[in-house]
């Protein structure tokens, strides 16, 4: 597997490498000290992991993560336990450890990045029977350290708060930690439409536009005036 590492401190980095080293299907192509170097690298590079550390100065590796179409596994390497859940949120994410990292912990994420990554390798590529109707109408959310599993088509809107998201669906609203961004990429462009920098709404769900804005149950969301052709193209008007 060849990979990289990402972290701002020199000896972190050393740390990993010498780890890297203790492991032959380990081949370790370049480390950074800055999420910016990585960028321009993996522009021009294509690798199968990525050690990443998640407190670096100005780009943190969540925010390095975000700027990523279609990111490798990843095996977040950290000095803090708090980012966890966070960290469930992500898909590439294959495992996470806290230093000070023992070879033991750390072979033990390597055989999960390896198990990982040959399963991505077997899955069947452009084969939309493979993508079932189910699959696609199923979202699971992390509440309390508890999965719960939303139908998507009921969701009425999700409002950004900081921090945090609110989903509204037609029974239960949900308050995940997440942002807009993350939760836009999992639901299906037919349905959701991004019509404000604080909203994404279910344009099945719009009882009545006015103006700059639109009535979703009870709730009346503003449109922005950048997002509003877009609203309107997507509508069957007669």
């Amino acid at each position: 597997m060849n990979c990289i590492i990402i972290d701002d401190e020199e000896t972190a980095r050393a740390i990993i490498q010498q780890l890297c080293t203790q492991v032959d299907e380990l081949n370790v192509i370049d480390e950074f000290p800055n999420a910016i170097q990585a960028i321009k690298f993996l522009n021009k590079n294509e690798i199968d992991l990525i050690f990443l550390d998640i407190h670096m100065p100005d780009f943190t590796g969540f925010d390095f993560i975000d700027t990523l179409k279609n990111p490798p596994k990843i095996v977040l390497t950290t000095s803090d336990k708090n980012f966890a859940l966070e960290a469930f949120e992500y898909d590439c994410i294959v495992d996470y450890l806290v230093k000070p990292i023992t070879l033991p912990r750390f072979l033990k994420a390597v055989q999960k990045a390896e198990g990982a990554i040959i399963t991505a390798d077997n899955e069947p590529k452009n084969n939309p029977s493979s993508d079932t109707s189910q699959e696609k109408n199923e979202l699971y959310i992390n509440i309390d350290r508890r999965l719960i599993k939303i139908n998507i088509p009921t969701i009425n809107l999700i409002e950004a708060k900081g921090d945090y998201i609110l989903i509204k669906t037609e029974t239960q609203n949900y308050t995940v930690h997440s942002t807009l961004k993350k939760i836009e990429e999992k639901l299906p462009d037919d349905l959701f439409l991004k019509v404000h920098r604080s909203y994404v709404i279910n344009i099945k769900k719009i009882i009545d536009i006015e103006d700059n804005s639109v009535l979703i149950a009870k709730d009346v969301i503003p449109v922005s005036r950048s997002n509003r052709p877009e609203l309107m193209k997507r509508l069957n008007m007669l």
